[in-house]
């Protein structure tokens, strides 16, 4: 949920990322990439930390001016009765419990605005971070150049693994359903699907060629 909590990826994907990093990346590159990735990180945790402090900070001003306005309003004269015109009488009702500080209002108000603080000031440091990284690698064209191309065949393997996995979705589909027609539409959206994503791996590699 938060930017300084977001996991890494895992499974086939980090594998695919990590052989990229091997064969289609100088040792610079992967420094440079190392070093992008610790200024995101530092960012975001920075970001967080400073966001959750303002934010105990205003939960704490907001639980003293509430005490202090309870203590102002214990002590102030308050009526006991309202008279009317006619004569009648009735009773002011007592605010006093709805207006009396208690710890779990104060829990609330911490927990809210410390949670806040820390979701806004996370990601206010991811995208400071991200712009930092971006500068860094941005320093050097030669290698921004490769970190470019070795992402571009990462999404080709990652769109060709895709359509690896529909096309066995679709060849399990149409044989188990090939005696009825209900099934024939989503046949036919499999099928869409996996021509979307060839269209896009084959987009994808003829930009790398050029």
């Amino acid at each position: 949920m938060f930017a300084v909590f977001r996991a890494h990826p895992t499974g086939d994907l980090a594998k695919i990322g990590e052989a990229h990093l091997k064969q289609d990346l100088e040792s610079k590159d992967r420094d440079l990439l190392k070093s992008a990735a610790r200024k995101v990180s530092t960012h975001a945790t920075v970001g967080s930390l400073i966001g959750m402090g303002l934010g105990l900070a205003m939960a704490w001003r907001i639980r003293a001016n509430r005490i202090a306005l309870y203590n102002a309003f214990q002590t102030a004269l308050r009526p006991t009765e309202v008279i009317f015109a006619n004569g009648r009488r009735e009773a002011v009702p007592d605010l006093d419990p709805f207006i009396r500080p208690t710890g779990w209002g104060d829990a609330a108000t911490f927990g809210a605005f410390s949670l806040g603080g820390l979701f806004l000031g996370g990601e206010t440091g991811f995208l400071t971070g991200t712009a930092s990284a971006t500068r860094t690698i941005s320093k050097d064209p030669d290698s921004r150049i490769r970190i470019e191309n070795a992402f571009r065949k990462f999404q080709v393997d990652v769109l060709k693994r895709e359509i690896n996995s529909l096309e066995k979705a679709t060849a399990s589909t149409s044989t188990t359903g090939s005696g009825g027609g209900g099934d024939s539409g989503y046949s036919s959206d499999k099928r869409g699907s996996w021509d979307r994503l060839k269209e896009q791996a084959a987009g994808l590699a003829s930009n790398l060629r050029r």
